[in-house]
């Protein structure tokens, strides 16, 4: 079973990092950044929670000042996921050390 202490360490300091960015670095990539990290850990949980569909659904623009919280929901339900499956073998590609190192790159891309 993964360990996912470092991917809600990961998680929950990008978004406090992003909480604190001023709407001017939000607005020049910084969002979408994060939307897109969002959106693919939110995608990596279905992958997990529900096998069988081929078309995951996709989490929603909620604006540049909700995607901090997008993407701490999204870590925080990955970590869950991969905690319930146990030793249960997962998706490929799919984990606490793949998903702690794409957060890592959202946020140097980001510049944080």
């Amino acid at each position: 079973m993964d360990d996912v202490t470092p991917l809600l360490a990961a998680v929950d300091g990008f978004a406090d990092r992003l909480r604190a960015l001023p709407q001017s670095r939000l607005s020049r990539g910084a969002a979408a950044e994060a939307l897109a990290l969002a959106r693919e850990l939110a995608a990596w949980t279905q992958r997990i929670e529900e096998p069988e569909v081929t078309e995951p659904r996709e989490m929603p623009e909620a604006g540049m000042f909700a995607v901090a919280d997008q993407v701490a929901v999204a870590g925080h339900d990955l970590a869950e996921a991969l905690t319930a499956r146990g030793g249960k073998p997962l998706p490929d590609g799919v984990g606490a050390a793949e998903a702690t190192a794409l957060i890592e790159a959202a946020a140097q891309r980001c510049g944080l």
